[in-house]
């Protein structure tokens, strides 16, 4: 069997490439580095196919997708602060890229492609837990990109019958989660913080919840989506559980803590409807908070080059967060 993975070098993109290496796949990464790092894949170097390149322009990385069986379509920009200063980068890398990956998919037979969407599409939900079905609102660049790309995808379904299904993710967390320049996932921001020793930097009052997944658990759910013969559908993928950021911060043994002002275009609450992916997949999420926190915690010195974000800093980058997000 032969794999594609597109952000192969970047958080959930590795772990699903170590995952097709065990089902003994011949995996190609697709990757243009801008968020994902070389040494997630350091330890496959001599077993994957790695191409550097730009999804949102045509070149030669079609060629790749010939005779290829199984396309994993998991690159994109994230975070909503740079997606607002920057909603044509994130045009291209979210839309422009997926719309490229379809064509090249179906061009070329492919026989499977899974999409990795967002849970943001979903905005300020009005039902928890949250179900397909709910309305779709974006709130932000980031999530209306994400959703254009999922759109695009299921209009090729309809029209081209593209063999194809889109995952909407929720908080998913675990080793190699992102460390990258931009402010935004709050493992990213703690651990930095933590390994520093400097407060951790929790929004309003902490009470608000989140559906956080490991990481091994949405690349199961992975797997249990190529393998169906389901097209044209879309499933959410979480714990089905809403876990306090208080809680986060107390499963990591910190001290140090200041509360920074509540953002706009936040909900209070996530928690994702899962009954679906569960009935169609029989999957059900295995690993506990309490077990994906200790494990991130044996591995934390991955984060040692992460930004070490301050009150100050995190007022400075979320200024436009602010201006434009905020209910007049």
């Amino acid at each position: 069997m032969k794999s594609i993975v597109t952000g192969g070098a970047g958080f959930i993109g590795s772990h699903l490439v170590d995952r097709l290496l065990s089902l003994n796949h011949k995996v190609t990464v697709l990757d243009n580095f801008s968020t994902g790092r070389r040494d997630n894949l350091s330890h496959l170097k001599d077993k994957i196919k790695i191409i550097e390149c730009d999804l949102s322009k045509n070149g030669n990385w079609v060629k790749n997708f010939e005779k290829t069986d199984w396309v994993f379509h998991v690159a994109g920009l994230a975070d909503i602060v740079p997606s607002i200063k920057n909603p044509v980068s994130y045009f291209n890398s979210n839309v422009v890229s997926t719309l490229n990956i379809i064509q090249a998919s179906k061009k070329n037979k492919v026989k499977r492609i899974v999409y990795l969407a967002s849970a943001s599409c979903y905005g300020l939900p009005e039902e928890y837990p949250t179900t397909e079905k709910a309305e779709i609102k974006p709130e932000y660049p980031y999530a209306i990109a994400k959703l254009m790309g999922e759109q695009l995808l299921m209009h090729w379904v309809k029209i081209y019958n593209l063999p194809a299904v889109s995952l909407r993710l929720f908080n998913v967390y675990g080793t190699r989660s992102r460390t990258s320049g931009t402010y935004g996932a709050v493992f990213g921001v703690f651990l930095a913080q933590k390994l520093a020793n400097k407060p951790l930097t929790i929004v309003g009052d902490g009470n608000q919840t989140r559906d956080f997944t490991y990481v091994s658990d949405v690349v199961d759910a992975i797997i249990c989506a190529v393998k169906s013969n389901r097209k044209g559908e879309i499933y959410n993928v979480g714990s089905g559980k809403s876990i306090s950021v208080n809680r986060i911060v107390e499963l990591l043994g910190s001290q140090k803590v200041t509360h920074i002002p509540k953002r706009p275009g936040e909900p209070d609450q996530s928690l994702a409807g899962i009954e679906k992916i569960k009935k169609d997949f029989s999957w059900k999420p295995k690993v506990t908070i309490e077990e994906g926190v200790k494990e991130i915690l044996k591995n934390i010195n991955y984060w040692k080059n992460a930004p070490v974000w301050t009150p100050s800093s995190i007022k400075r980058v979320t200024k436009e967060w602010f201006k434009s997000l905020s209910k007049k």
